[in-house]
């Protein structure tokens, strides 16, 4: 499948990594991304679809909330902790490029990359937003609900797996205001948003936050009832109501141990098992239309253990 030009800001660049040889039996990811195409994906869990990523660098909205800025430096960690990974699919994967958030321009640039998400959508790509704090969710969220499944009347669940909330109501938006701005977008179109949360922590959500999620009847999990088995449970529950799915990673959902490099690492967190079993069962429900890995901080990683498990979690989802 080739994929629609997109207006990005910066332009793919050839991906890095080990190589062992350029046969089948060798491939890594970054000799599937730069190949672009591959071969036969009838047995891949979520589709033929060939997958498309798009790096989000911006550090505006974590500055914004007051947060540990460094996000914007996330799609290139990323890219080169999935690059040396065995590549086990078929599965064309294609690099769209970067959206560029320059200083405090937050909004603009969540708009082109709405614009950039539902171009590839609708040409049946599979979307990935690597990286940025989680203001990427909103500019996420602006792509699918321009998408010609949503428009077309499919039931959207938005699945995030994140210590908070991000309801929050502040003067402009930010990392922490993307889900209420999801909330609000979807009744001025006379839909209801149908949001739900693995890993809440209690201790790091006012009661404020408590009240606007039980408003908007938020399903949640807290993170010390994420059980493997009570998480499964949830999870298969919420994908039952709904059609398609946009599935948000915040990596602060995972203890600090397993996950420093982050603006708020997490003091209890969910297990990073707990965690990829969710992966593993949202890509072989195949209602996942779009993903994205939000606050990865290279700047406070350590060995680049954050990066590894954003790359491991989206090898997951996308293989």
């Amino acid at each position: 499948m080739d994929l629609p030009a997109v207006e990005v800001d910066t332009p793919p660049q050839p991906w890095t990594g080990r190589n062992d040889g350029d046969g089948a039996e060798h491939r890594r990811w970054f000799q599937a991304v730069n190949a672009g195409t591959a071969g036969d994906t009838a047995g891949s869990p979520t589709g033929g679809r060939t997958t498309a990523l798009l790096g989000f660098r911006s550090d505006a909205g974590v500055a914004r909330n007051k947060g540990r800025v460094g996000a914007a430096a996330a799609p290139a960690a990323i890219r080169a902790a999935l690059g040396s990974l065995a590549y086990h699919s078929e599965r064309p994967v294609a690099d769209a490029g970067d959206i560029v958030v320059d200083g405090d321009e937050l909004e603009g640039g969540q708009a082109r990359a709405g614009r950039a998400i539902a171009a590839l959508l609708d040409a049946g790509a599979l979307t990935c937003v690597l990286g940025g704090g989680h203001e990427t969710a909103f500019a996420s969220y602006l792509g699918v609900a321009a998408s010609a499944a949503v428009q077309g009347g499919k039931r959207l669940g938005v699945l995030n797996l994140d210590a908070h909330f991000d309801l929050r109501e502040a003067p402009e938006p930010s990392s922490g205001t993307p889900f209420l701005q999801m909330a609000h977008a979807e009744a001025a179109a006379g839909r209801t948003l149908d949001y739900a949360v693995v890993g809440i922590s209690e201790p790091n959500n006012t009661r404020t936050l408590f009240d606007t999620a039980h408003r908007l009847d938020v399903k949640y999990l807290l993170d010390e009832d994420c059980s493997a088995e009570r998480t499964h449970g949830f999870v298969e529950s919420f994908l039952a109501g709904v059609d398609v799915l946009y599935l948000t990673i915040d990596l602060d959902v995972l203890p600090a141990a397993t996950a420093p490099g982050v603006s708020a690492p997490a003091a209890y967190g969910v297990p990073l098992p707990v965690i990829a079993a969710v992966c593993r069962q949202v890509a072989e429900s195949g209602k996942l239309l779009h993903v994205d890995v939000a606050e990865l901080n290279p700047e406070f990683d350590i060995d680049n253990r954050t990066a590894k498990v954003a790359a491991r979690l989206l090898n997951t989802l996308l293989v």
